[in-house]
């Protein structure tokens, strides 16, 4: 198995039996995610230096405008995509295996969590995984602590308030917030600070 193939299984949505192929590589990915993440964040790196690990992580250009403050954790890497001027905080961790996409001008909050793997819920089957993507769109704003859970798609210009736990998809131009996410109302787009 290649990681192009493993990206496509991946994105296919099919559940990963447990010690299959597709399980082992993934545990050869989070080895390798392991050892340049542990180079990303053990010590200071230029903006450029940032951009060039997390090339090498992901496998795409970093890009265009791109920012982001580490530590940063991720036990894959390879199916992350990330748009234009994207800034990801100190402390974020994404469980990228079935899929994470992240539109350009897009702000992610300190110690926010993006999972896309859930495991089976007959515990005969427990160590199988399901993978389903997150999607968030363009110009979103996501609030510290936030958890976003697999399967999720957030609208362009939503805002996500800190230490939300998104378990279901948000409409663009709204604002959540809360355990679970719940819409508190719109985006007021004539709003000025």
């Amino acid at each position: 198995m290649n990681t192009k193939e493993f990206i496509e299984i991946m994105n296919s949505g099919a559940e990963v039996i447990a010690k299959s192929e597709t399980h082992l590589y993934m545990t050869y990915l989070s080895n390798e995610a392991m050892k340049i993440t542990a180079e990303l964040n053990n010590s200071y790196h230029t903006p450029e230096e940032i951009g060039a690990l997390m090339e090498k992580l992901t496998g795409r250009p970093f890009p265009e405008g791109a920012y982001m403050f580490p530590p940063f954790y991720t036990d894959c890497g390879k199916n992350i995509k990330l748009g234009k001027n994207v800034f990801i905080n100190a402390g974020c961790q994404f469980q990228d295996q079935g899929g994470i996409t992240i539109g350009d001008n897009t702000l992610v909050g300190p110690k926010t969590v993006i999972a896309t793997l859930n495991h089976h819920q007959n515990p005969d089957k427990r160590a199988n995984l399901i993978p389903k993507p997150v999607v968030i769109g363009k110009n979103v704003w996501i609030g510290a602590n936030v958890t976003i859970l697999p399967g999720v798609t957030i609208g362009d210009g939503a805002i996500i308030a800190a230490g939300a736990v998104v378990n279901k998809d948000v409409e663009k131009n709204t604002i959540v917030g809360g355990v679970p996410a719940k819409k508190i109302k719109e985006v007021d787009l004539e709003e000025s600070l």
